[in-house]
């Protein structure tokens, strides 16, 4: 049995029963088998989070060929079924045949011998109707493939609705319905399928060189050098990795040359304007990529007070600080985010909790466990916390409010009406739109 898909429908069951990240879980598996490596690490990784991603989709292959609904199907046995239709759908380097075979007989590792048969009758009905062929504009029979660009894989026979519906977004693209219908009316189908293409296709590895070791240009000759190719962004420090390779094998990881950083993200810090000596809060400062990016902008000369209200998270900002050789930061727990530390503050930065609607790519699971009732909890939540930080901070001071949303009551709803009650300048405002050329999200920058 190949271990690679043993790994991922042991870490598929794990995410689902435990509502577990399946990056998490991942690395808990490669903790505990650190023998596993190379092309069995990379496809077991590539199978868990596609699958996550594409679950909706993967239903609407599988069901046709069910004589039940699939809610009544047993978790476990259509974890196995989603596995094998990705495989057989998604993967061109796996022969349909070699995919169905190795998924039946996982029926074992999930203790359900007696299934085989049912794995096979269904997985050989979906090979049969997942041709080779390609075409370039949706349809009902066309299922989008895992490309920046649009690629959809022909099928015998149509399983999706119309194009231009809520219906054919939500299955063709795998969001929730509700998710669907918010963008389609805000965005138009166009770009909804453009979205959709961006955030199943497999997250862009962003570098943001440590400006305090090195300049972007050196550092982009030493990746050449052992033949893997980068592309400049726009912001001075970025770097998109153009090849596969793990991060830690990457030159310099040790002596803290780079950090992981989407471009989005990286753009975020330098809109605070800082400078060497400053005493800078960030309040909601894990997993430290804002943190140290300040700390770098600052020559690691003044006061960077990263607050976080999980132990855990702040652990992770000592790490990287540490790696990236950076001392200024001082890490600080907090009962609530709203109950910042005292002031005055030169400036603050709120990288806000939110829907995570623009990182859907990097974040598979988020689809599935936002649920539209949970923005009114977050906007109240944005709003305290641009408040209190507002409040941090001396006059004259400058406050950046960020979100990795690309929903407008998260962003500008929250920060325009802020401003307006705290009667605040709001400085400049950026979105960032998804693939153009990163990730979604949003900031604002505000003068006190």
């Amino acid at each position: 049995m190949n271990i690679a898909r043993t790994i991922a429908i042991d870490a598929l069951s794990r995410a689902r029963t435990r509502k577990a990240f399946a990056s998490d879980v991942l690395d808990e598996i490669y903790r505990a088998r650190p023998a596993v490596t190379g092309p069995d690490r990379r496809l077991a990784t590539h199978l868990v989070l596609g699958v996550t991603r594409r679950r909706a989709s993967l239903d609407a292959l599988v069901a046709p060929f069910i004589n039940r609904p699939l809610a009544n199907v047993e978790p476990p046995v259509l974890d196995v079924l989603h596995l094998g239709a990705y495989q057989i759908a998604f993967l061109d380097g796996i022969p349909p045949h070699a995919a169905v075979h190795e998924t039946v007989e996982l029926a074992t590792a999930i203790n359900r011998p007696a299934v085989k048969g049912f794995f096979n009758g269904v997985l050989r009905r979906v090979s049969e109707v997942v041709s080779g062929d390609y075409v370039f504009a949706p349809a009902r029979d066309a299922l989008p493939m895992e490309s920046a660009e649009p690629r959809y894989r022909r099928l015998h026979q149509p399983i999706f609705a119309n194009p231009g519906t809520v219906d054919y977004l939500a299955a063709a693209f795998s969001w929730p319905h509700w998710l669907a219908e918010r963008w389609l009316k805000r965005h138009g189908f166009e770009e909804c399928c453009r979205f959709g293409f961006w955030f199943n296709a497999t997250p862009v590895l962003w570098l943001r060189v440590n400006k305090r070791h090195t300049d972007r240009e050196s550092y982009r000759m030493q990746l050449l050098e052992q033949l893997l190719e980068t592309e400049p962004g726009e912001h001075p420090q970025s770097l998109k990795l153009l090849n596969s390779a793990s991060v830690s094998d990457l030159p310099g990881y040790a002596d803290g040359d780079f950090a992981i950083q989407d471009h989005a993200s990286m753009i975020v810090a330098s809109a605070l304007e800082v400078r060497p000596g400053m005493r800078v809060l960030d309040l909601c400062a894990a997993p430290g990529g804002k943190s140290t990016h300040l700390a770098e902008l600052m020559d690691d000369r003044g006061s960077i007070i990263a607050c976080d209200i999980e132990i855990d998270r702040l652990e992770t900002i000592r790490k990287l600080a540490e790696r990236m050789k950076i001392t200024c930061i001082k890490m600080t727990l907090l009962s609530k985010f709203e109950d910042p530390p005292s002031g005055p503050f030169d400036a603050a930065l709120v990288d806000a909790p939110c829907s995570n609607t623009g990182v859907l790519g990097r974040r598979p699971e988020v689809r599935w466990r936002l649920k539209p009732r949970e923005f009114e909890h977050l906007i109240q939540l944005q709003s305290r916390l641009l408040r209190a930080a507002i409040g941090r901070v001396k006059p004259g001071g400058t406050i950046v409010y960020s979100t990795c949303s690309i929903e407008p009551e998260e962003n500008e709803q929250v920060v325009h009406d802020v401003a307006r009650d705290l009667d605040i300048r709001v400085d400049a405002e950026h979105h960032a739109n998804p693939g153009r050329p990163s990730d979604g999200g949003y900031w604002a920058r505000l003068r006190k």
